[in-house]
């Protein structure tokens, strides 16, 4: 009877053990935003497109070397703060995530690059643009979007041929983001044949531009560029008008967003801002992007704000390396995600350079009419 008992006892244990070994592999995916502060609607929309495609990856069943994944999202706050950003991108790397989404801001996204980069754990950004993210040789960092240089440069030239800026001032808040974007902005006002009339700053807490925009109206600026986030660059579109300052206002994906209307409340003319997000479909994508806002706004009851369909593509490129390399183990993925190409995501087809940028990186150019958003023209 003992003998019986035995063999049913190691039985049960050799089906427990086989059992444990096909047990799901869980994968944890890291992503940080800022989902507090004053551009918490940006950093949330970012974290809703990482939630969607985790839902959906863990739906479908995703098999990573003969085991089924189970995907689980570690979501942090970083409040667009740098010091909040390595903070919580050592928080992830304690929790031994397998690689992270993140961050918004180039401020935050480039301290917290060498935190992950001294773990060995991938990082892609969907939204950071200062072109220093991917310039320090880390192995590990990726984007999905153009970079300032491009953004930049692009609005500078079109303040000047198109919309025949003749004295074009700018302001930054003097982050990472905003004074690179307005630089590389200067620079292609002046490589257009433009002249800046005046440059000032502010920070990104600010909401008094009173001084600045004072000064700027003595120069009679026909436009105005600001480097920052759409949470400044709504009051300050209200305190121009309330300076009769008539200028066109332009800026780059930081103040291209839904709200920038509600922001502004209700100051802005018909097609007076012009600004650019670091992306953009042509074509046969427009219509997976289209699907992809639709499905986006029946799941969350809210609309795309800015980069929740690059969060989206920049989870699923990441797991589509896992796949292929048969393995979530950062040191093992990361060669096959450095060399993705030709990915089909719902921002275009997706392929890294040998820094870790996209390569062939679009524009897309905005105005707004009648408080929504309409495009322009998308440039690469």
């Amino acid at each position: 009877m003992q003998i019986k008992l035995n063999i049913v006892v190691g039985a049960v244990a050799a089906l427990l053990s086989g059992a444990a070994m096909s047990q799901d592999l869980v994968v944890k995916i890291g992503h940080v935003g800022p989902t507090s502060g004053a551009i918490a609607h940006l950093g949330k929309d970012n974290e809703l497109g990482a939630r969607l495609a985790i839902e959906e990856l863990n739906a479908k069943g995703v098999t990573i070397g003969g085991k089924k994944a189970k995907f689980e999202l570690l979501a942090e706050d970083d409040a667009g703060d740098p010091k909040q950003g390595t903070a919580a991108a050592q928080k992830l790397v304690d929790s031994k995530v397998n690689g992270v989404i993140g961050h918004l801001n180039s401020g935050t996204s480039i301290p917290a690059s060498k935190v992950y980069s001294d773990a060995g754990i991938p990082q892609i950004s969907p939204s950071a643009t200062n072109p220093k993210f991917t310039r320090n040789g880390y192995k590990t960092t990726f984007r999905v979007v153009a970079d300032d240089v491009h953004l930049g440069g692009t609005l500078g030239k079109y303040s000047v041929k198109e919309l025949k800026g003749k004295s074009i001032a700018v302001i930054d808040d003097r982050t990472a983001y905003g004074q690179g974007v307005a630089d590389e902005f200067e620079k292609g006002v002046k490589g257009a044949g433009g002249k800046v009339v005046g440059r000032e700053f502010t920070n990104d807490k600010a909401t008094d531009f009173t001084a600045i925009l004072t000064s700027l109206k003595g120069k009679k600026p026909d436009v105005v560029f600001f480097g920052g986030m759409d949470a400044v660059a709504g009051p300050m579109l209200r305190q121009m008008k309330q300076l009769g300052i008539e200028a066109k206002f332009m800026g780059g994906d930081g103040i291209c967003s839904g709200e920038l209307p509600k922001l502004a409340a209700g100051t802005m003319g018909d097609g007076q801002v012009v600004c650019a997000e670091a992306g953009g479909v042509e074509g046969e994508a427009k219509k997976s992007m289209e699907e992809f806002k639709t499905k986006f706004k029946g799941k969350f009851n809210v609309d795309v704000q800015i980069y929740a369909p690059y969060v989206y593509d920049a989870v699923n490129v990441m797991v589509a390396a896992m796949v292929k390399a048969g393995s979530a183990e950062p040191a093992k993925y990361l060669p096959v995600l450095a060399k993705t190409t030709g990915y089909k995501g719902v921002t275009g087809t997706i392929a890294f350079d040998e820094k870790g940028d996209i390569k062939n990186g679009a524009l897309t150019l905005y105005t707004y009419k009648g408080g929504a958003r309409e495009q322009i023209a998308v440039v690469r």
